[in-house]
């Protein structure tokens, strides 16, 4: 992969951080990096490569041709706002809100599921929300040879999945709780600590929130499967890393889970860790701080013969977003999809 020029909105924060570690951890040639954030932080440094780099305020007027990649990581209102202008003086733009998700001419792509789609992006590649790109990564290795019908899943979300306000958020309200006092910190929808919350995002006229209405849509879009049914229950609970489900699946022909585990065993980027026998199944404390979707108690639904269920782990600050994202444009620099190249630093 040779160097591209990439600037980043929202460097400052929890994923835009990740983004540049994972950068370096892949040795990912860069050629000028700049960094945009907001007015607020604007003016402080981030350390890259052994370079100083200054934060600066992300305008309209930021973007301009020399950006080869730009990847947002801010809201979806400035997603709206700035994708279209870097897109427009030919970058190649990866974003990482709920923005363009749904868009019917922006590719949503999980590189080991569809690459393919990104051959037919206008500028703009989105990025799975980050409880959908790992329960799609445990399914996609059965759906690809047994088409998938119905999915029920409860996710049990970390609160870095909320951002870095979220994460001391829980650690002032642990501190607090253990000394015998409620003092919630705002960040969730209801006190955190020792607790879980069953809202993520806001509700919806069908009494789903709007975090359990994207795993349904995004998931009928990755797969190019439009009638695949969803149902997603989404909930917060007191882990700083690391986002765990539980999942029901049918396919279009019953699946035993030895056939299951076969297939997710060979699929890339899949750990499965599941041995009853020793107890051995994945938690949230095993998949923070890696790249991996850790699958575990693979077995067979007995209400259901032929459907299966599962528990899957990952870093949702990783794979299910900054290490996605560098995944993205390295496939798209790979497939030529990606303009003018720059110096190697």
């Amino acid at each position: 992969m040779e160097a591209y020029n990439i600037t980043v909105v929202g460097a400052s924060g929890i994923v835009g951080q990740e983004f540049l570690k994972i950068l370096d951890e892949r040795n990912v040639p860069v050629g000028r990096l700049r960094l945009l954030a907001t007015a607020r932080s604007a003016g402080k440094t981030v350390r890259f490569r052994g370079e100083e780099i200054v934060v600066e305020e992300t305008t309209e007027e930021s973007f301009t041709p020399d950006d080869h990649v730009v990847f947002l990581s801010a809201s979806g209102a400035a997603s709206k706002q700035y994708a279209p202008i870097a897109a427009a003086n030919g970058s190649f733009v990866v974003d990482d809100s709920s923005a363009f998700r749904m868009d019917p001419a922006v590719p949503l792509v999980i590189p080991e599921i569809n690459p393919d789609d990104l051959e037919w992006h206008r500028g703009i590649v989105s990025q799975p929300n980050c409880t959908t790109t790992p329960m799609l990564m445990a399914l996609n290795p059965i759906h690809r040879v047994n088409p998938l019908r119905r999915v029920v899943v409860s996710t049990y979300q970390a609160v870095a999945g909320a951002g870095t306000a979220a994460v001391e958020g829980l650690r002032r309200e642990t501190e607090a709780a253990l000394a015998g006092r409620h003092e919630p910190s705002g960040t969730q929808k209801r006190e955190i600590a020792f607790n879980a919350v069953p809202q993520i995002d806001v509700f919806a006229d069908d009494g789903y929130t709007k975090e359990e209405l994207k795993m349904a849509n995004e998931t009928r879009k990755i797969l190019h499967a439009p009638d695949v049914g969803v149902s997603a229950t989404c909930v917060r609970i007191p882990t700083f890393f690391g986002h765990a489900m539980s999942v029901w699946a049918e396919f279009e022909r019953p699946i035993s889970a030895e056939e299951a585990r076969a297939l997710m065993t060979a699929a890339p980027g899949i750990d499965v860790v599941d041995d009853p026998a020793t107890e051995r199944y994945p938690t949230p404390m095993d998949a923070a701080g890696t790249d991996r979707v850790l699958v575990g108690r693979i077995r067979p639904d007995h209400s259901k013969p032929g459907a299966i269920v599962f528990w899957t782990v990952t870093d949702s600050i990783r794979k299910g977003a900054a290490t996605n994202v560098v995944q993205v444009i390295e496939e798209a620099a790979r497939r030529g999809l990606i303009r003018p190249r720059a110096a190697v630093r």
